[in-house]
């Protein structure tokens, strides 16, 4: 392996035993906190998360809307992960931008932001997919890209169990899917994920320093979802590695 190969194998073991490591106290404390603060949003606001989280996830599986990049596959993991840090860097700086001027306007503007910064990760996590070389025109690697998503905001547990599931063993996986994609489950996707994003984002709904914490909070979401992503990618590409021999 070149240095830059085997730095990016180190790390993508210490972020593996990360995957697997058991919740914690804390954990399951933020989890019993997250009920909490569930029962005190109005319905209306879930209902509103939810739906958009039920139609992105749709819109990825069934839609072309997000399927027409091109595969920018190269066999430098230096060169392709190069343009993924700039894609993730990129996605940032226009994440903070808009969670700071809907975070201004309160809730409103902060409910406006559910959908758009959902569309920006995915849009992102599409780019990182063509990048690492995947045909996402395949509904398959759509799906794929559902589970990274998701695998990057929700619990620990429900962490552990996606990535043991369905990304540590991919390609098994990925072969024993039939060709009709209405066996995923997004009910448990958008609530996982609904679950998880109300902690970081429900202040942003408050006047005055919504724009601060809607900046800060979707800057270090981009950053949380380019991680997990550039490792799910790495962990195939050295599969692939070992496979070719």
């Amino acid at each position: 392996m070149t240095a830059y190969e085997e730095q990016a194998f180190e790390e993508l073991k210490r972020w593996q035993a990360k995957m697997e490591k058991r919740p914690s106290l804390f954990n399951r404390a933020a989890k019993g906190l997250q009920t909490k603060i569930n029962n005190l949003i109005p319905e209306k606001v879930h209902k509103a998360i939810t739906l958009t989280i039920e139609k992105m996830t749709k819109a990825v599986l069934y839609g072309a809307k997000y399927t027409t990049f091109k595969t920018a596959k190269t066999e430098s993991l230096q060169i392709s992960e190069a343009y993924i840090k700039d894609q993730i860097n990129f996605y940032q700086r226009t994440a903070t931008v808009e969670g700071a001027v809907t975070g201004a306007g309160g809730i409103l503007l902060g409910l406006a932001d559910f959908p758009i910064l959902i569309g920006i990760k995915i849009k992102l996590l599409f780019d990182i997919a063509a990048f690492a070389g995947c045909d996402v025109k395949d509904y398959k690697e759509r799906l794929y890209i559902l589970y990274v998503f998701q695998l990057a905001f929700c619990s620990q547990q429900r962490r552990i169990e996606i990535y043991k599931q369905h990304i540590e063993n991919w390609e098994t996986y990925a072969a024993s899917l039939p060709a009709d994609v209405d066996q995923f489950d997004w009910r448990t996707f958008q609530q996982e994920y609904r679950d998880y994003i109300d902690l970081a984002k429900m202040a942003q709904l408050v006047p005055v320093i919504g724009a601060a914490v809607g900046a800060i909070a979707n800057y270090k979401l981009i950053e949380q979802l380019g991680n997990t992503a550039i490792n799910c990618y790495r962990m195939r590409w050295f599969s692939m590695k070992e496979l070719n021999g």
